[in-house]
């Protein structure tokens, strides 16, 4: 568990009542915890510790949950689930409350959409035993339901929203652009933080770094590990795909590798492709940057790419072809090769989530209960938790105002959670700056990607 939330371990809810911390009981799965969770909290409000007094033993706190639990991202998400129910199993009572996870979901139809995740927080926010919400999952949601949060005064912690505009007003920094001009989100279509929050306060926060990052992650994994110094690129005619290649180009310039060339492909226009793969090839390309998604053709490009490549050349992009099935489908036999940025820690490259997930794995034994999101979900629910308790405490022990949730939030710095020691910055953007790189194993669209490193931009920004 997080070792940040000493107020709320068991342990010392059972030390409260003058029993052994050794023998805290662990919570089963299934209908037994039920039964021991109601047990547990006979006991501890029979005792007059300090998380449990009399004037509010049986008092009601509430986390929000908003996440597309149904269609295309719904495994995704109810494994992000799993991790919230996972740590509130772990953790039942909060400074003698009971907390109750009110859960929605925001897609409709199979596809996650804005107008429904309006309704869910505006929902959620007339509750008034409603203390936090984590989600959504998607940054197009996220930009209808932060405007309702923040008048409702309402904190949200997102494990996954990577859009650099739902905290800023630049979609890539001067210092991640060729040109060293940055473009700001208006340039891109794109509301900026400041027209999110009508109370000029944010109430926003997220796990996932941003997007502007994974060009940068891409070209340090291509120059330091694959040790490629030439390279060519490719943009889907999109803002996402441009940006990321334009950051990937400025980076690997920047490290000291050539991007010989760059082909802004729209897919309407059907680019000659080929003709540009053997331009590149006589160039000495030894890799191919791709900035887009996988709709656009993102990884039929790969399948023409071998015609003119050694069948080993590194096809590198981001999350917009990570992970995807039809990503692997497109490229056939030649998906072997793809490598590809997500925006989150990968929980199995930290020791620190070690025991965490095999917890997890007991309480959740079905392969389908868990993804890394779970890890980084519990470690939302565990910063969520500890901005509650630190407001319940200025509060005297009641129920705290929301607001004073959304300070504790901001002031969250050093959090020791399962994937990392976490803070936010003054935007509400995650100080844990943690990129992973993944790799298509084979053509088989069912095979799960494999974790081949990350890249850490902690401790400085690569720009």
């Amino acid at each position: 568990m997080a070792e940040g939330i000493t107020s709320i371990d068991n342990a010392d809810r059972w030390r409260a009542c003058g029993s052994d911390a050794q023998n805290v009981p662990v919570l089963p799965t299934g209908r037994a915890r039920g039964a021991v969770a109601v047990a547990l909290l006979i006991l501890l409000t029979s005792c007059t510790g300090t998380f449990l007094g009399a004037n509010h033993a049986t008092a009601v706190l509430k986390i929000g949950v908003d996440l597309p639990l149904t269609g295309s991202e719904g495994r995704a998400a109810v494994s992000a689930l799993n991790g919230v129910r996972f740590f509130v199993e772990q953790h039942p009572i909060l400074d003698g409350f009971t907390v109750v996870v009110d859960t929605r979901d925001d897609a409709v139809g199979g596809t996650p959409e804005p107008f429904k995740g309006a309704a869910n927080i505006e929902s959620l926010a007339g509750d008034p035993l409603l203390m936090a919400v984590i989600g959504p999952f998607d940054s197009s949601v996220a930009r209808s339901e932060i405007p309702v949060a923040n008048l409702a005064g309402l904190a949200m912690v997102s494990p996954a929203t990577s859009s650099p505009c739902l905290t800023r007003s630049m979609y890539l920094p001067a210092g991640l652009s060729p040109t060293l001009t940055a473009v700001t989100c208006k340039q891109v279509g794109l509301p900026n933080a400041a027209e999110l929050r009508p109370t000029g306060t944010n109430n926003y926060f997220r796990l996932a770094t941003t997007d502007d990052l994974q060009g940068p992650a891409a070209a340090d994994y291509a120059y330091r590990t694959l040790r490629v110094l030439r390279v060519a690129t490719i943009s889907d005619h999109e803002a996402y795909g441009q940006a990321l290649e334009q950051s990937f180009t400025a980076r690997f310039s920047k490290l000291g590798g050539s991007v010989v060339g760059h082909l802004n492909a729209d897919p309407a226009g059907k680019p000659d492709v080929t003709g540009f793969f053997s331009r590149m090839k006589a160039d000495g390309a030894q890799a191919i940057y791709f900035g887009g998604v996988t709709a656009n053709n993102g990884c039929a490009i790969r399948a023409l790419m071998v015609r003119t490549f050694a069948a080993g050349a590194p096809y590198l992009g981001g999350d917009g072809i990570a992970e995807d099935p039809a990503c692997v489908q497109q490229a056939g036999s030649a998906a072997t090769g793809i490598f590809a940025t997500v925006p989150r820690v990968d929980p199995t490259s930290r020791g620190s989530a070690a025991e965490m997930i095999s917890a997890f794995r007991t309480a959740y034994p079905a392969a389908s209960d868990y993804s890394p999101y779970t890890v980084v979900a519990y470690d939302a629910t565990g910063i969520v938790y500890a901005a509650i308790d630190r407001a319940i405490k200025l509060a005297g022990g009641k129920l705290p105002a929301r607001a004073d949730v959304v300070t504790q939030l901001a002031a969250t710095q050093g959090f020791a959670g399962a994937t990392g020691t976490i803070g936010f910055d003054p935007a509400g953007d995650t100080t844990h700056r943690v990129l992973s790189i993944y790799a298509a194993p084979s053509p088989d669209p069912r095979s799960a990607w494999t974790l081949v490193g990350d890249v850490d931009y902690t401790a400085a920004l690569p720009y």
